[in-house]
């Protein structure tokens, strides 16, 4: 799993009822972008996060980056 900062991180929930947290990655710890992230949260809440299976990362940047070509 690679990032890099303003990419997106959705956990999904892994216990029936638990609900998807989704965030901002605000830096990146690991080398060559790989984890830990530091991840804004929606609720403002800013933790250290080592993604797990249940973890999806999104690049909006790179998305952004393609369709301006």
């Amino acid at each position: 799993m690679q990032a890099v900062v303003g990419d997106l991180i959705h956990v999904h929930g892994s216990v029936v009822g638990q609900r998807e947290r989704k965030g901002e990655i605000v830096e990146v710890r690991g080398s060559g972008g790989e984890p830990p992230y530091l991840v804004q949260f929606e609720d403002h809440h800013v933790a250290l996060v080592f993604p797990g299976p249940d973890a999806v990362i999104e690049h909006p940047s790179r998305k952004k980056a393609k369709g301006k070509s």
